[in-house]
């Protein structure tokens, strides 16, 4: 524990509004404890989101450390010159890509950009 940033909750209490507005810096977070145990953590929303997300990546790439390790020495070796490109991968999951070449969406575009410009010059 950081003997900085541990507090009693009873304490906490009283610099609640404090204790919000430094846990806003990086890496900054504060343990409460009762009866000198700890019970709770605050830290920044912003820090708590990264935390869950970096957690929801570790469950669904168990293994990314070795696979980094993997690409690295594919990198290296020329080895990932081998892998598939995004298309066909995508294709390979039933996902299409637009032909930009045709410009098939044109039109719509034009349209909704006119809509937009509209839109703009009514609320000048």
């Amino acid at each position: 524990m950081n003997a900085k940033t541990t507090l009693p909750i009873s304490e906490g209490r009283k610099k609640i509004f404090q204790i919000a507005e430094d846990v806003q810096k990086p890496d900054v977070y504060y343990t409460f404890t009762e009866k000198g145990r700890p019970k709770a953590v605050m830290m920044s929303f912003e820090e708590f989101e990264s935390w869950k997300e970096t957690l929801e990546v570790m469950k669904d790439f168990p293994d990314l450390d070795k696979d980094v390790e993997k690409v690295e020495k594919d990198i290296k070796s020329g080895a990932w010159k081998k892998y598939p490109s995004l298309e066909e991968v995508m294709a390979e999951h039933g996902f299409v890509l637009a032909d930009k070449s045709k410009k098939k969406y044109g039109a719509v575009e034009n349209q909704a950009r006119k809509k937009s410009q509209k839109r703009s010059g009514k609320n000048s």
